[in-house]
């Protein structure tokens, strides 16, 4: 590459790595989300008119979420400032706010905070946050791989929209690294280098929906790839394995998804050995580990059930374990996970219940609505108020039982949850036996 001794900053947007150069401009360029930034999304249109309010981008890294901000601050041509919750203190809060309240005041320009990792502000920090995101001083974009809404002050979340940022696709990654290579301004184009599909293909797969980690793999490759005689660099799977650390898998598309098959319908089989075989099959071929946790997870409950609902808990803690331990400590409790689903009772009735829910919520019209007795009284006219009443406590009757309808009138003898004969459901068909409601 060519270099300008007197262009400083060119130097200094050289020396910044491939995903950081990379970063979207405008929206058009943006990778991913479309669920977020289409032509007709809620987000795009108030970006585009200007209506933007305090929001929370909540995901998986490198999916977008600080690379968005940057968009709508420049796209509103507000100021942005930028916060890591991990190393602000309530001082450089309070230094942003006045910041933006001045800037408001002198130039009517509207200022947006962004403020990565913001599930790990404390509550001290929210509080001298909040009056200046409700009285509209900033406007707060905060930034998160963690559920806001279990890890963050509930005053803050109630005042922002919340949007979930999904993993990139393969798709998605692959487009993206190709266009780093031939762009010759903020890319790899320089280098005149290519990479073989399986290579690309690998990258976009173990990057995990990732686009950080992407880039990151593939300047490496390129980077410390002997060029050919020509100049030329080509990058082989085998330099894709080494900068991604991953080694590609040992099976085709098509045998992938056989394995992945064979693996569900044996953890639904309650074959343990079987399903032990397909997983370790799947993880030694090149397979992510944490793919097959989030399969057991689901199967905890698509297949187990109510007939032993401790097996969602002891799924999600190996996932759990899993993701903070890594590979290879984390198949342990993985493979205990895996035991337990397989020996557990199986039944579907929790899948059943659900359809049957859904199906009820889409197709019956419910005019009447909720019973007046189970209606919110704390807003409601005296009419409602006075039915609020006719609620039984069920705590003030024998066993916190009480007989009484709960769905709408339509619906009251619908019955979606039907416990089977296996496992803990036989203990949930008695108590509701004991109860006189076994239907």
């Amino acid at each position: 590459m060519s270099y300008d001794l007197f262009d400083m900053n060119g130097n200094e947007d050289t020396a910044k790595p491939l995903a950081e150069r990379m970063r979207a401009n405008n929206l058009n360029e943006f990778v991913g989300q479309k669920h977020i930034v289409s032509e007709q999304s809620l987000l795009r249109r108030a970006i585009s008119t200007d209506r933007l309010g305090s929001c929370i981008f909540w995901g998986p890294p490198g999916t977008g979420k600080t690379t968005l901000a940057n968009i709508i601050a420049s796209t509103t041509h507000g100021n942005f400032i930028k916060l890591n919750a991990v190393q602000a203190g309530v001082a450089d809060v309070k230094k942003a706010v006045e910041d933006a309240r001045n800037s408001l005041k002198m130039y009517g320009k509207k200022t947006y905070l962004m403020l990565d990792e913001c599930h790990r502000f404390n509550k001290t920090q929210s509080d001298s946050l909040l009056p200046a995101i409700e009285q509209g001083t900033v406007i707060f974009i905060g930034s998160t791989t963690e559920n806001p809404f279990a890890s963050m002050t509930p005053a803050i979340v109630s005042r922002c929209r919340v949007f979930e940022f999904k993993r990139l696709s393969e798709e998605d990654i692959e487009g993206a690294l190709g266009r780093a290579l031939t762009d010759k301004r903020k890319g790899l184009g320089e280098y005149n280098a290519k990479i073989e599909d399986a290579a690309l293909k690998h990258i976009a797969r173990v990057s995990g929906g990732d686009l950080r980690t992407a880039y990151n793999a593939l300047e490496l490759a390129v980077l410390t790839t002997p060029p050919q005689a020509d100049g030329s660099i080509t990058v082989t799977l085998a330099d894709a394995e080494q900068s991604i650390q991953r080694k590609a898998m040992s099976y085709n598309e098509d045998a992938y998804y056989d394995y992945l098959s064979a693996f569900c319908k044996s953890l639904r089989g309650s074959d343990s050995n079987a399903a032990l075989y397909y997983a370790m099959r799947l993880i030694e071929g090149g397979c992510d580990p944490m793919m097959i946790a989030r399969r057991l997870v689901i199967h905890s409950s698509e297949d187990v059930g109510m007939a032993d609902p401790n097996a969602l808990v002891v799924a999600s803690s190996a996932m759990y374990v899993l993701e903070k331990t890594g590979y290879p400590e984390g198949l342990i409790p993985l493979s205990n996970a895996i035991i337990y689903v397989c020996e557990a009772p199986k039944s579907n009735s929790v899948v059943t219940a659900m359809n049957a829910a859904k199906r009820d919520a889409r197709e019956v019209r419910d005019d009447e609505g909720v019973p007046p007795y189970l209606k919110d009284n704390t807003f409601g006219d005296k009419q409602t108020k006075a039915q609020s009443y006719n609620y039984k406590y069920p705590h003030d009757y024998a066993g916190g039982y009480v007989d009484q309808q709960y769905l709408p009138d339509r619906l009251k003898d619908k019955v979606y949850y039907i416990p089977s004969d296996y496992g803990y459901e036989q203990t949930v068909k008695q108590n509701r036996k004991n109860k006189g409601k076994l239907k």
